[in-house]
């Protein structure tokens, strides 16, 4: 499990909590599964504090799955015998998605979209890293410290599910995090973080998503019938990488998989009989 997860799920847990006792519950053999599905379809806040009245699906599973995995390891922990989510139907899942394809008109795109501001704004900085191929979570944490413009690199220590390593920085990239780098230790010196000063790994994760979100409305790639996520990125860096070296190993390399099937679905590689080419 991500660490990222295991702060959301003890988020949830704690609400849960609170949920429970003003429903006048106060012991954990006293849930029942009418109490777990009224929390699962409770109001709450999304990431800019703004009301939500009815909770989007992925929100309602991400509160599932915190509450089993509570329950289950409070049982493992002889804690309760509790099973409130017995009867509960999963929240099915929308068809996965291959992506928005971006295209290198689309990418510059970006870019121009994400200067507004800059270097007042993160929003260039943000897609800069994630163009060098770390993910929104090593994004997240990365700090000035991790830069080498001279070498025009980022080291990042990975996170989970991707490796430490040192991805090179486009010309852009070297330029706007340069100006970033300079503007946070003129005028925010306390900020170590170069794009977010979260908390937690899950707001800092969620709050470059939040950013990057903003960026693809501005560039106007991301509407009602098209969504652009930093996921995108991603596979536009494996595409271009299985372009220029022909090896998936080097897309593993620089994305920081371990997998090289991971790898080849990323850049829409069929590599296995029976597969349809994206």
């Amino acid at each position: 499990m991500a660490i990222e997860t295991v702060d959301l799920y003890i988020q949830i847990s704690e609400r849960f909590d609170l949920f429970a006792d003003v429903h006048g519950i106060h012991r954990m053999d006293d849930v029942t599964g009418q109490l777990t599905d009224s929390f699962m379809a409770a109001p709450g806040h999304d990431r800019r504090d703004n009301i939500t009245l009815v909770p989007k699906d992925g929100t309602r599973r991400q509160r599932r799955s915190a509450l089993a995995s509570l329950f289950t390891h409070a049982r493992a922990l002889g804690m309760t015998q509790a099973v409130p989510l017995l009867d509960s139907p999963p929240i099915p899942r929308p068809p996965r998605s291959t992506g928005a394809e971006l295209t290198d008109e689309e990418i510059e795109t970006l870019q121009f979209h994400s200067e507004r501001g800059m270097p007042a704004t993160r929003h260039a900085a943000l897609l800069a890293l994630l163009l060098s191929g770390l993910t929104s979570a090593e994004t997240a944490q990365t700090t000035d410290t991790d830069l080498d413009l001279a070498q025009a690199g980022v080291t990042t220590g990975g996170s989970t599910r991707t490796m430490p390593r040192t991805c090179p920085l486009s010309p852009w990239a070297v330029h706007v995090l340069g100006l970033r780098s300079s503007y946070l230790g003129e005028h925010r010196p306390a900020q170590h973080r170069l794009v977010t000063d979260s908390s937690t790994r899950y707001a800092a994760q969620a709050s470059v998503g939040a950013g990057f979100n903003e960026i693809a409305r501005r560039s106007g790639l991301a509407t009602t019938v098209r969504k652009v996520e930093p996921r995108d990125i991603t596979r536009y860096i494996a595409r271009q990488m299985l372009l220029e070296t022909g090896q998936i190993s080097e897309v593993a390399r620089r994305l920081g998989l371990s997998s090289l099937d991971n790898a080849a679905d990323l850049a829409g590689l069929a590599w296995k009989t029976g597969e349809t080419p994206r």
